[in-house]
């Protein structure tokens, strides 16, 4: 039986296995795909199925920097124990250099690191490991200079959240004190023009809905409108909120002062949006007690 690459790809998802044990599998089952399952998990080489369905919200938060350009990589685990796993960092790190020259998350999956692609090595550190894993995001920014800093560092270049900032020209002191305000501050986006117009829009609505409840005029409504929405537009981009190393500039007045341009950043936080299953573990003992 001809083993077909949407052979290979379905029992991938099935099992977790890597694309050449897959093929192997499948090749030496002559196609079977039921004996192909049983031959993978005979080798323990489905191991990680059997974890693909728990939720990987913990992990690391990767940056790398070369020239002007950086990247940042989330790669999630089960618990938060795994994120100080020396071989789980060694593997985010490289994971995170690979990442400067791909074009995006696809790419990367696909990059080789030491014979074997990073998805492959995520599919062989589950097995060992014995977590789900998942890589999860990656974001990249260029600039005439590109600053990085983490917070809450497990290891050098990664940890709970990874910023990088890209300025018009050389400034690292400066660039590190506006990655700190924007690990602190989360902004939305750099700019207003920036700014995901439905956000903009949903914010407009409810200042209106508000603003009509107090019964004024509609030309008054309009001039009130008008200035929360010029206090939102400042509370939530990054060049208009309040430096936090200098609360009477805006970064913008900041950069201004320090002679650069922030021409963008990227932000990672590892789990941001990411639904955990909260686990009620006096309710489950009290469950199982009464059999």
């Amino acid at each position: 039986m001809a083993i077909t690459a949407a052979l290979v790809k379905e029992l991938r998802e099935m099992t977790g296995a890597g694309m050449m044990d897959a093929k192997k599998a499948l090749v030496e089952n002559d196609g079977d795909m039921e004996a192909a399952v049983d031959w993978l998990r005979t080798k323990g080489l489905a191991k990680a199925a059997k974890k693909s369905d728990r939720t990987a919200a913990e992990g690391l938060v990767a940056v790398k920097v070369e020239g002007g350009k950086g990247v940042a990589v989330e790669v999630n685990s089960e618990t938060d124990f795994v994120g100080k796993n020396a071989e789980f960092q060694a593997m985010v790190n490289a994971i995170a250099g690979a990442a400067l020259t791909a074009s995006d998350i696809e790419d990367l999956k696909s990059k080789d690191l030491g014979g074997k692609t990073v998805q492959d090595t995520i599919t062989d550190k589950i097995a060992t490991i014995g977590e789900n894993m998942s890589l999860r995001r990656m974001s990249t920014v260029e600039g005439g200079q590109v600053v990085s800093y983490v917070h809450n560092a497990a290891a050098d270049g990664m940890g709970k959240i990874g910023v990088l900032v890209a300025l018009s020209a050389d400034n690292e002191a400066f660039g590190k004190q506006v990655a700190m305000h924007i690990a602190a501050v989360n902004p939305a986006s750099l700019s207003a023009n920036d700014l995901d117009p439905a956000v903009v829009e949903k914010e407009r609505q409810i200042q209106i809905d508000i603003a009509r409840e107090s019964g004024k005029p509609e030309q008054v409504i309009e001039k009130m409108i008008e200035g929360r929405m010029k206090k939102f537009l400042s509370e939530v981009t990054l060049l208009g909120q309040s430096f936090v190393i200098n609360p009477d500039l805006t970064v913008e007045a900041a950069a201004k002062e320090a002679g650069v341009e922030i021409t963008g950043f990227v932000r990672l936080e590892v789990g941001e949006g990411i639904e955990k299953k909260e686990e009620d573990f006096a309710a489950e003992v009290a469950k199982a007690a009464q059999g």
